[in-house]
């Protein structure tokens, strides 16, 4: 299932300048998603992180990944119309720098969705290369 912003937004709550999903490539709901987040010179963040060096906020990518979580758990019938929150967020590991001009690929699994919890692991990936990894995320749907 590929999806254009307009369907992410009609998942997510998120609005700019804080949706961090361009694209969804593939997803089967509930267990699986690849989604794209178009790196630009022009976001917000970049002005202040940092001005000679523009670098996507590490947080901001893990963000970017549990947005893309979310909407794998909310795309399902069950689920639609509510929103995804944070629960937990286990070992973390950044691995290059995200800047201007590259394309960070999502991938999120879905492990375990118990009711309205999910657990999940995902990495985040610049052409071949690693940005990121999350050994576990936990979203809480409500």
């Amino acid at each position: 299932m590929v999806m254009d912003i307009n369907e992410i937004m009609s998942i997510l709550p998120h609005r700019q300048p804080f949706l961090l999903i361009d694209r969804i490539e593939s997803m089967e709901e509930g267990k699986s998603i690849t989604a794209l987040k178009n790196v630009s010179y022009n976001e917000p963040f970049f002005a202040g992180h940092f001005p000679q060096e523009p670098v996507m906020p590490g947080v901001l990518i893990v963000e970017a990944m549990a947005q893309a979580g979310a909407v794998a758990i909310l795309s399902m019938d069950e689920f639609r119309g509510k929103t995804g929150y944070f629960g937990a967020i286990k070992n973390v590991k950044f691995k290059r720098k995200v800047v201007p001009g590259d394309t960070l690929r999502l991938e999120l699994e879905i492990d375990k969705l118990k009711r309205n919890i999910g657990i999940g692991h995902g990495t985040a990936y610049v052409g071949d290369q690693v940005a990121c990894q999350v050994e576990q995320f936990m979203f809480i749907v409500e």
